[in-house]
């Protein structure tokens, strides 16, 4: 099968196709693979870093204005003439979009050259490019279930989870735990916001850890991102005896694996993956996404009882510390709110979403 896969811009766009196109020509070697991305995308980067081809096509995001209305348009006219030509070099048995404004030329032009055409939507509130093409695909594959409450009139939706949560659900607490030479009897907490980082997070999490030290037997994870490591480090000088300050940390399946609790944004990928570990998080939505998406993403683990959700203007390091020592003091809560993250993790979401590629090819 041949599947070329269109998606990029961020990291939440990035990640899900990667897990699914290594899922892919795992389960088949004749399988091929080409993702389609922009230039200036984070995939320009990462998708040739994980040994798959990627090819670029002008792109720019949709701004909702008609500030830049004449490049959009030439952005969107160039994207379609660079899809239209990759379908015919490449001539996919399948073409899937991940959603971000570089998917949208490539599936529009899928759906008028009538090629099987999936989309898959990360979030629990749809991207607008995703909501607009849904009713023209052959099949829209959710990561969480109620998102088809959302999605315009005749849209195909099935729901398969996140295909990133199969790459880490694979790795046991003993394994991450033996990874980083933690003791498995002590609690260990994750911080983190995100690929890039997140600037209200890491105020808080240095406030905290300047303010008081770590419940007893607690290990951490401080993952700061690149541009706000040496900020935290100055703030903070030295630090607890149990913590672990990372600019980036490429074995996060292992940091997850061994988290007891995790203190994190609220993108797709981050809950797809804490859901297959069962991992209880405190969540603060970023509030600078389109529609406030990571707002919803959290409310829906919130109300299951696997997190506690934190508006960023009510978070600081009093409330932190509220939490974690409320937390870490009732085992038997920490334990249900494992148990009610893992009942949303989805495992199999790689092979669902595999299956379905499949189905709509042949």
């Amino acid at each position: 099968m041949k599947i070329i896969i269109g998606g990029g811009g961020t990291g939440g766009h990035i990640y899900p196709a990667l897990a699914l196109a290594r899922y892919a020509v795992a389960k088949d070697s004749g399988n091929e693979v080409l993702f389609v991305g922009s230039e200036k995308g984070l995939e320009s980067r990462i998708v040739p870093s994980a040994g798959f081809a990627l090819a670029t096509i002008p792109a720019r995001g949709f701004q909702r204005s008609f500030k830049n209305i004449g490049a959009i348009i030439k952005d969107l006219l160039g994207g379609l003439r660079g899809s239209f030509k990759l379908i015919k070099d490449f001539r996919p048995d399948v073409v899937l979009g991940t959603g971000g404004y570089v998917a949208a030329p490539l599936v529009l032009s899928a759906v008028l050259k009538r090629l099987p055409v999936v989309i898959h939507e990360q979030n629990a509130l749809p991207g607008l490019a995703n909501r607009m093409l849904a009713p023209f695909v052959k099949r829209v594959c959710l990561s969480f279930a109620g998102t088809e409450k959302r999605m315009p009139p005749f849209s195909k939706t099935v729901f398969t989870g996140n295909p990133r949560a199969s790459e880490v659900s694979v790795l046991s607490r003993e394994e991450g735990c033996r990874h980083f030479n933690f003791n498995p009897e002590d609690k260990n907490i994750l911080i983190y916001g995100g690929s890039r980082g997140a600037l209200k997070i890491n105020q808080v999490a240095a406030s905290y850890l300047k303010e008081k030290s770590l419940p007893p037997e607690t290990n951490l994870i401080y993952i700061t991102g690149e541009i706000y490591y040496r900020e935290v480090t100055e703030k903070l000088e030295i630090l607890p005896e149990r913590a672990r300050l990372y600019s980036y940390l490429q074995e996060m399946p292992e940091a997850l694996a061994s988290a007891d609790l995790a203190i994190t944004r609220s993108g797709a990928t981050t809950l797809a993956e804490i859901t297959a570990l069962g991992v209880p998080a405190i969540l603060i939505p970023s509030p600078n996404v389109v529609d406030n998406h990571q707002y919803y993403n959290a409310r829906l683990l919130a109300d299951a009882g696997a997190a506690i959700l934190i508006e960023e203007s009510e978070f600081d390091h009093h409330r932190l510390q509220k939490e974690i020592d409320r937390l870490f003091d009732d085992p038997d809560l920490l334990n249900e709110m494992s148990r009610c993250s893992r009942r949303m993790g989805v495992a199999d979401a790689a092979e669902r979403l595999y299956r379905n590629l499949q189905e709509v090819a042949s």
